[in-house]
C-alpha cells in the first residue's frame, strides 16, 4: 500500500512519506541557507568588505539568524513563520548595497540577496507542507462559534 499514510509523528504530523521527504529537505534547505546567511554575514562586515572606518559592529546583524537554528532542526513551525518574515530585513539590506555598492561588497550583497530568497521560499513552502495536516475543523474554528 504505496499511498498508506506513515505514522504519525508527535512533532511534524501525520503526512505521505513523499511529503515528509520534501519536508526534511525544506527544513535543511532552510538550515543551510540560515548558517550560510550567518557565515556570509559575519565574513562579509568582519573581514572580506567591512564598512570604511567601520569596527565591525555591524556583524552584529547576524545574531537575530542565530536565534532561529534550533527552532529550525526541531521543526518548530513557529520559527519557520517568524523567520519567512525577519528574512525580508536581510533582502532588503543585499538589494540596497548590491545597487549601492561596488567591488566585492556588491557581489556579497548579491549572495546575500540570493540566500534570502531561498530561505524565504524554503520556509514558505515548509509551513504549506506542514499545515496540510490540520483537520478541516480546526483550520475553521472561528466559523464554529457555540
Amino acid at each position: 500500500m504505496p499511498d498508506t499514510p506513515a505514522p504519525a509523528d508527535a512533532i511534524i504530523g501525520q503526512h505521505p512519506p513523499e511529503r515528509l521527504r520534501l519536508i526534511e529537505q525544506l527544513r535543511w534547505i532552510s538550515f543551510a541557507s540560515v548558517v550560510a546567511l550567518i557565515i556570509l554575514g559575519l565574513l562579509w562586515e568582519l573581514k572580506l568588505a567591512p564598512l570604511p572606518g567601520g569596527s565591525g559592529a555591524l556583524a552584529i546583524k547576524v545574531l537575530p539568524l542565530s536565534f532561529a537554528l534550533t527552532g529550525l532542526l526541531k521543526h518548530k513551525l513557529y520559527t519557520y513563520r517568524w523567520l519567512s518574515l525577519l528574512v525580508w530585513l536581510y533582502f532588503t539590506e543585499g538589494v540596497v548595497r548590491a545597487t549601492g555598492d561596488h567591488g566585492l561588497s556588491q557581489q556579497l550583497a548579491i549572495a546575500e540577496t540570493a540566500l534570502s530568497v531561498t530561505l524565504f521560499a524554503a520556509c514558505a513552502m515548509y509551513v504549506r507542507l506542514r499545515l496540510r495536516v490540520l483537520p478541516k475543523k480546526a483550520k475553521n474554528s472561528k466559523d464554529q462559534a457555540p
